[in-house]
Formats: C-alpha cells, structure tokens, sequence
C-alpha cells in the first residue's frame, strides 16, 4: 500500500532524488499536470485502486514529507501504444515527440524492474495543484 498522509494517498513522482525534486518542481511551477503508471506494477502490486477524479493526493519529496495537495481532474487507463501526445504534453517533461516520450517511458520503468510492452495498461492521471504545504 501506498503511504498515507493526513487521511489522503501520496504521489510520489519518479525515484528518490534529483529526478523526483525535477518532477516535483514542474508541478509546483504548473508545467507537470499529468503522470503515467503501470497498472499493474505501481497499482496492483501495491494494492492500490488507480485514482479516481475528485480524488486528493499529497504530492511528496524524496524525505516522504508532504509537499503539495493536488486533485485528481480525470484517469484513464489505455494501452501503452494508445497514450495520446496531449497526455505526454501534459506531463509537462519537455518531450519532443511521442516518440520521445514512449522512449523515455521505457527506459524509466526497464530501470525499475518494470517490463512494459505496447499492450500493458498504464494509468494516465490528470491533476491540478491546488495549494503547497508549509515545511517545518
């Protein structure tokens, strides 16, 4: 299961580090309004449900401390070959192409221990961020 904070699931972006404070900084400045995960790595072998529209999310760092809430706008669960450039755009990574984002996609999740082909199904989450928490 994925950790809790205040009652409400985390999103943690990427791996623990650079990548992660990257990723965090896009959704922070309103660049990031959308992530991709693998159905059944991320959620089914987490035993967590995909997001659901409405939803809240605690947005954390690489220390696991809230950061950011953010709310769910829509989740759709597609094939990856069938992500769409307007959900890649909207990851708001700075892709060229699909191309480059199917690439980069591939590379992260084979990095994780993630085997993903054109017919495993990914989650495709759309978020808006609604306020920043306050660090002590």
């Amino acid at each position: 299961m994925w950790p809790r904070i205040n009652g409400l699931r985390t999103l943690d972006l990427g791996t623990v580090g650079e990548l992660r404070a990257w990723l965090n900084s896009l959704v922070l400045s309103g660049a990031k309004t959308a992530t991709a995960g693998v159905l059944e790595g991320d959620y089914r072998a987490e035993g967590e449900e995909p997001e659901v529209p409405g939803e809240r999310l605690v947005l954390i760092d690489s220390d696991e401390a809230g950061i950011a809430e953010v709310e769910v706008t829509s989740v759709d669960i597609v094939p990856f070959a069938s992500v769409t450039w307007e959900f890649a755009q909207a990851e708001g990574e700075g892709y060229t192409s699909l191309a480059h984002w199917r690439d980069v996609h591939l590379e992260y999740w084979k990095s994780v221990g993630q085997a993903v082909e054109d017919t495993t199904d990914i989650v495709c989450v759309h978020f808006r961020l609604v306020g920043t928490m306050s660090q002590n």
